[in-house]
């Protein structure tokens, strides 16, 4: 079946960097786009990032664009996410998800249990 496993929150101080992954097994990885998505304490879930099948295609959503960078490794069945320039508004808990289809315009259909980023002084 199709399991998602997010590592790498933690903790780090506004201007710090962390870096997400997201292990996939029990579908065939290269063939799907992946999403990050991230729900900050009290509120709604909230897309941040998205990555093409391929690879060659990227979106973002505007709070984070110019300081998170959404990458992908097949040969590790690995989505990743590198934040850059942390925000305290950045805090969440951060969930990588399986596209629908190859591009991310037809949706996610399995989700991690997410990984919790604070960034804080």
């Amino acid at each position: 079946q199709v399991q998602l496993a997010e590592s790498g929150g933690g903790l780090a101080q506004p201007g710090g960097s962390l870096r997400l992954s997201c292990a996939a097994s029990g579908f065939t990885f290269s063939s799907y786009a992946m999403t990050w998505a991230r729900q900050a304490p009290g509120k709604g879930l909230e897309w941040v990032s998205a990555i093409y099948y391929d690879g060659r295609s990227t979106d973002y959503a505007d709070p984070v664009k110019g300081r998170f960078i959404i990458s992908r490794d097949d040969d590790k069945n690995t989505v990743y996410l590198q934040m850059n320039s942390l925000k305290p508004e950045d805090t969440g808990l951060y969930y990588c998800a399986k596209g629908v289809y190859s591009d991310y315009l037809g949706g996610m259909d399995y989700w991690g249990k997410g990984t919790l980023v604070t960034v804080s002084s």
